[in-house]
């Protein structure tokens, strides 16, 4: 019978005479001749559960010695018999352990003999190419002597992993003379001392010794089918790289495509689940070349397992926009604990001989878990198909394959292949439903990934028009009045800019109102707000031009909304260049290069009934004024200095136009909207 372990050295023994008196001669012994060929030791083989007592004399096995009748034991024959399936945890032409040879649900010790007889010439060198699937461990010895192991059998329960290719070389002088139908030729017992950990028997119905024959024969062509095996044991495993390397490239594939689209998580969420399977597939193929404990294989891969259940969960719920409740994302990872704490312990309890009992309640949680798991998800595509309606269909396809992925331990147990060998290279079924997904997947993402792009350029599409409605309701950058020459410059950060500023001429009395400000926050969002303003600005100067009562209807306006808070500016100039200026948390604009003094004040929007700063003064012929935004003052340059007030007083003793320092501002390291407004009090026509 057989099974997976994982130990690569052999414990080689110094070669010991054997008893004098050699075997009698028997009718069952397989008479061989070698040559410089090798022979599969199909059989008959003597098989026997439990462990073999000891010599009171020599403290060594009894049933290992060449002479130990084993007549009475069981007769096993290690060839594949066509037409049946293979064993589940071995090659195409592996054979049933002893689980699945009528010792249903055994762990432990358990042994095989066979008697060969080898008809050879005296300098023929005798080595032995040991099984490539077994389960788990075993100790081998030649007519009694301890020749090698595959496995630690050091400690109070021996350890082992994943098979590996071994070599054992059979000492010449332990093979006495024996009479096989009047040949004369040598005698040689071999035995296989087994252990087989309970946990193996999880998910296994035929595990349990040997899979696959041991091959006898001379020394260089078993060094040759040692090394082929090696050969067969890379190629069977290589599946499991190529598919963590393809799994790497996928999940990098798919964060990079977050950057396409920021607002949707369900990129990131694929990527890490397939990093976890690249993870998974990566341990498949390591545990083929180091020395893991079975245990310890079983625990991580059982942990990542429930990691990846979660995880695609998580991606159909993030999939179909969340849909409640909110609390569901908890329950998923609660259910995967579950599954992960029941999965643990029903693997673990065998180990530390727990009750039957217990052992059947942790195999039923672990069931019932998988159960919630996959009716969560049910639940959440049949939410997404109210949702979303065709969307949500497409994805069956998946969740589909996800189910079968998910059963797959039950599967096997109704004899559905689990391994297939296409060329000699292994997959399993999780490989082919892995493919499967990917596949389906790729659809579904592009499509996906289409509408998103469609929605960005549509989202584009308002931002250039949004961009379009603000230089609309921005005034001519120059512009000139009876006494005044006003120059403007705008330069927003983003597309759509947050700062706003109008220039309104009073026609009857001919006076001049300027408001000016900043809105918080940038973008769309920024740009929707100064709209708001504005329009509102234009309302209430067709009622009154008076500073003061222009920022306090600003702020009633901005009250109550969420978030909704802008400095301001307002001033009115009249015929006589007597200025009334109001100020709401604003700048204070620059009178003939010098910041003129004003109270502070809170922004707008943020408390009812704010009253704003007022002061008034006389602009005469020659003065300047300058109003700009705080994206002036707060630019910031590579090493993360500001541009500062003393910046601005310095530019402002040469600079004579406002697009000298809003050019001066951008260049320095623009952070935030610019905006500028100079005016100048010119000779009255």
């Amino acid at each position: 019978m057989w099974a997976f372990a994982l130990v690569a050295s052999a414990k080689i023994s110094a070669p010991r005479q054997r008893p004098p008196s050699p075997p009698p001669e028997r009718d069952d012994v397989a008479a061989i001749s070698l040559g410089r060929a090798k022979v599969p030791l199909y059989g008959p083989w003597k098989f026997q559960v439990g462990d073999s007592p000891l010599d009171p004399v020599t403290g060594k096995p009894l049933w290992a010695e060449a002479g130990f009748d084993d007549s009475q034991w069981e007769t096993v024959d290690l060839r594949h018999k066509p037409g049946t399936p293979p064993s589940v945890f071995g090659s195409p032409n592996s054979v049933p352990g002893w689980t699945g040879r009528g010792h249903p649900g055994y762990a432990g010790y358990a042994w095989y003999r066979i008697h060969v007889g080898l008809i050879e010439p005296p300098e023929t060198r005798v080595a032995l190419a040991g099984p490539t699937a077994v389960d788990d461990g075993y100790q081998l010895f030649a007519n009694g002597a301890l020749i090698g192991s595959f496995g630690d059998f050091s400690g109070k329960t021996p350890t082992a992993g994943v098979t590996k290719p071994m070599f054992f070389f059979i000492p010449q002088d332990s093979l006495p003379q024996v009479g096989i139908s009047g040949t004369s030729a040598t005698s040689l017992v071999l035995a296989f001392r087994m252990w087989m950990d309970p946990t193996t028997l999880v998910g296994s119905t035929d595990a349990g010794g040997f899979h696959t024959a041991p091959v006898l024969g001379s020394q260089d062509a078993i060094w040759d089918v040692y090394k082929l095996d090696w050969l067969a044991q890379v190629l069977s495993t290589g599946s499991n790289a190529a598919f963590a390397v393809g799994f790497v490239a996928l999940a990098l594939l798919l964060f990079s495509l977050r950057s396409v689209d920021r607002s949707d998580s369900v990129y990131l969420w694929i990527g890490s689940v397939f990093l976890l399977r690249a993870v998974v597939e990566a341990l498949h193929s390591a545990v083929s070349w180091i020395n893991l404990n079975g245990i310890t294989w079983t625990w991580m891969t059982d942990v990542l397992n429930s990691f990846i259940y979660a995880g695609w969960l998580m991606v159909w719920w993030v999939w179909f926009g969340r849909p409640r409740p909110a609390w569901l994302r908890f329950a998923v990872f609660g259910l995967a604990a579950l599954n992960l704490i029941s999965t643990l312990f029903a693997g673990s309890t065998s180990v530390i001989s727990a009750p039957t009992s217990v052992t059947a309640a942790f195999y039923v949680a672990d069931v019932v878990s998988r159960l919630l798991l996959f009716a969560t998800l049910i639940w959440i595509v049949v939410q997404g198909i109210r949702r979303q309606g065709v969307e949500g269909w497409l994805v069956l396809p998946a969740v589909i394959l996800f189910g079968v992925g998910l059963w797959a331990p039950e599967l096997v147990s109704l004899s559905v292949p689990f391994f297939w060998y296409p060329f000699g290279v292994g997959f399993t079924m999780w490989q082919v439903i892995d493919v499967a997904l990917v596949v389906t997947l790729t659809f579904l993402l592009l499509r996906r990934l289409l509408r998103s792009l469609e929605r960005q350029r549509l989202m584009a599409l308002d931002v250039k028009q949004a961009q379009e409605v603000q230089q609309v309701i921005l005034p001519e950058a120059r512009l000139t009045l009876p006494g005044l020459l006003i120059e403007s410059e705008y330069r927003p950060a983003r597309e759509v800019g947050g700062d706003f500023f109008q220039i309104i001429p009073n026609g009857v009395d001919g006076s001049l109102l300027i408001v000016a400000g900043d809105v918080t926050g940038k973008g769309l969002k920024a740009g929707m707000l100064v709209a708001l303003l504005v329009g509102a600005i234009r309302t209430a100067a067709d009622v009154c031009t008076d500073p003061d009562l222009i920022l306090r209807a600003l702020n009633k306006r901005l009250l109550g909304r969420s978030n909704a808070q802008a400095t301001c500016l307002a001033l009115t100039i009249a015929r006589d260049g007597e200025v009334v200026l109001a100020n709401a948390g604003h700048v204070p604009p620059y009178r003939n290069k010098e910041m003129i003094a004003m109270e502070g004040a809170l922004p707008l929007g943020m408390v009812d009934g704010a009253e704003p700063s007022v002061m008034r003064f006389q602009l005469v012929e020659g003065d300047t004024l300058v109003l700009m935004s705080d994206g002036v003052v707060e630019a910031t340059d590579a090493n993360r200095r500001l541009f500062g007030f003393e910046r601005v007083a310095e530019l402002l003793r040469t600079a004579t136009t406002a697009a000298e320092i809003a050019s001066a501002a951008q260049e320095f390291g623009q952070e935030d909207d610019v905006s500028v407004i100079y005016l100048t009090r010119t000779a009255a026509l």
